[in-house]
Formats: structure tokens, C-alpha cells, sequence
């Protein structure tokens, strides 16, 4: 997918918050709701979250250059972490008006009208959040899928939500409007805490998911077996790339004409099992105890500083 189509669906969720936003404040000051107000911060966030993808898109879509030579993918991870850690500063400001409601309730008006503008917002984000989750699955970008992710989590709020103001005008309970916000913003945190962690890892370098090492795997078990072995496989996600790195053992005897088209071949499959892998080959000689000693995960040669 080009970088225009990438940013355009960022664009939507921009439109979609804006829209949410302005339903949401609308719904809060007809019923004066501590758990509608908390739900228009969160689509807040949904807001201040969209306008970075944007941002973000269309820096982690350029090819490598001279300065960024494995590209500039990483930026989505980004963008996951920074709305991550918005999400829980709004979970924080919540859980503030929560508690002050909590100590000080106040009765909440117009229930009907107020809940059926935020069951319209709310059916905009389950649509746009769909879409976007889709998009960010089929196109590998963990900005689109954050965002859809936070939309989807949006929606469950708001029906939490919907659900304790309803309660709360045929009970005529009136603590139970802040109880519901609380209760939104752990789930707020744990939405946040998810995103952090998903981009701290991708920050850190981690491994492919499983499913796809296993189809690596799975074509470098055709291609093995004598005279061919394989070893020092190593695999890493950055945002839309996905890198993997191994060593191709081969009879020493061989030309290297026949041992580079085996690596091409090699090469070939892989990317084809994994759509989008960047793959590095190491061609080796069978014979040579050298080759066996590079096969573990730290490869820090002899007589560097921290090799021992």
C-alpha cells in the first residue's frame, strides 16, 4: 500500500475523532455526566492520537537513505508508545472528576437525548475502528492498528458508559455515574499499558511473531539437509519491514557461482512464505571450524571490550 493510501486512513480517524469529540461534550453538557465527560476525554486522546499518526505515516513510509539504511519504520513504534502513554494521562484525569463526583455527586439531566447522541458517536468509532484494525493487519502498520485498537476500546467504554448513566436515571443512584468512570479509566490504563509494551518491544528489537518464524523455519527445512545445514537465524520487526538474517553451511568445494544461487533461491522462498521480509544470507564452508563459531545470539568478536 503506498503512503498516501497509508495516511489517508489516518486522515479518517482524524475526522472520526473530531466528530466523536464534539458528540461526546454535547452529550456531557445536556446530562452533566462524570462518566460521559470521561468518555469525551478518551476520544480527546482518540483526537491528539490520529493527528500524530498522520504525522508519523508519513515519516515511516520513506524509503532508507544514507542517514536511515533499514528505513524509517520504527517511527510507528513511535507513535504506539506516545498514544499509549496519552491514553493513561487521560485515564488519570478521569479518575480526578471521578473522584471529586464520587465525594460531591450531582443528579444528570436530559439522560435521553445525551445517550443517544453518545450511542451515535460510539457506532462511528466502532466503524472507523474496524477499519483501521483491518487495514493495520493486512498492510503490518502498528500505528493503523493502534489507532483502530483504541477506537475499538473507545467503544466498549462508551457502552460502559451508556449502560451506568441509563442505571443511573432509573435508580436515581447518582454515585453510580462516577463508580462507571472509574471503572472506564482502568480500562483506559490497561488499553495504554498494552500499546506501551507492544512499542517498547518493537523499540527493543523483537523477535517475529511466532507464526511467521515457524514459516521460515518450515522453508529452511526444505532447502536443509546434506550437504546443506543452516545456522544463526535471527529475525527482528521493525514496524511494516521485517528482517531475518542467517548462515548457509555449504561443502567448501563448492564454486561461488553455485553457492549464491542456492542463497537466491533460499531468498526467494523466504520472502515469498513472509510477504515484506528483508533477508541477509551468510554463505559458510562445512569444514571450517569458523563457521561453528558464530552461531550463538552474541557474536561480539575476541578482543572487543565486553566479549568475555
Amino acid at each position: 500500500m503506498s503512503a498516501r493510501s497509508l495516511t489517508r486512513y489516518a486522515y479518517l480517524a482524524v475526522a472520526a475523532a473530531v466528530v466523536t469529540v464534539a458528540l461526546k461534550l454535547i452529550a456531557w453538557r445536556l446530562t452533566g455526566s462524570a462518566g460521559l465527560l470521561s468518555d469525551a476525554f478518551e476520544s480527546l486522546v482518540n483526537l491528539a492520537a490520529a493527528v500524530l499518526a498522520v504525522v508519523v505515516l508519513h515519516w515511516s513510509v520513506k524509503p532508507p537513505d544514507d542517514e536511515h539504511t533499514y528505513g524509517h519504520a520504527k517511527a510507528e513504534y513511535v507513535s504506539a508508545g506516545v498514544e499509549g502513554a496519552m491514553i493513561i494521562v487521560a485515564a488519570g484525569s478521569i479518575a480526578w472528576v471521578a473522584v471529586d463526583r464520587l465525594i460531591n455527586p450531582t443528579a444528570i439531566e436530559d439522560v435521553g437525548v445525551g445517550l443517544a447522541i453518545s450511542t451515535g458517536a460510539s457506532v462511528i468509532n466502532l466503524a472507523v475502528g474496524l477499519v483501521l484494525l483491518r487495514a493495520g493487519r493486512r498492510e503490518r502498520s502498528v500505528t493503523l492498528e493502534a489507532d483502530g485498537r483504541h477506537l475499538l476500546t473507545d467503544v466498549w467504554t462508551s457502552a460502559g458508559v451508556i449502560v451506568g448513566v441509563a442505571a443511573v436515571a432509573l435508580t436515581g443512584w447518582e454515585r453510580l455515574d462516577p463508580i462507571v468512570a472509574l471503572a472506564v479509566a482502568l480500562n483506559i490504563v490497561v488499553t495504554g499499558i498494552g500499546l506501551v509494551r507492544r512499542s517498547t518491544g518493537g523499540l527493543m528489537d523483537r523477535a517475529l511473531p511466532d507464526e511467521e518464524l515457524a514459516a521460515i523455519t518450515r522453508v529452511l527445512d526444505d532447502f536443509g539437509g546434506p550437504p546443506v545445514r543452516f545456522h544463526a537465524l535471527r529475525t527482528r520487526q521493525a514496524g511494516r519491514r521485517s528482517f531475518a538474517s542467517v548462515h548457509v553451511l555449504v561443502p567448501g568445494d563448492w564454486t561461488v557461482q553455485r553457492g549464491h544461487d542456492l542463497s537466491e533461491r533460499i531468498e526467494a522462498a523466504l520472502r515469498e512464505a513472509v510477504p515484506g521480509l528483508v533477508v541477509f544470507t551468510h554463505l559458510e564452508p562445512l569444514e571450517d571450524p569458523a563457521s561453528f563459531a558464530d552461531a550463538q545470539l552474541d557474536r561480539v568478536s575476541e578482543g572487543v571490550p565486553g566479549s568475555e
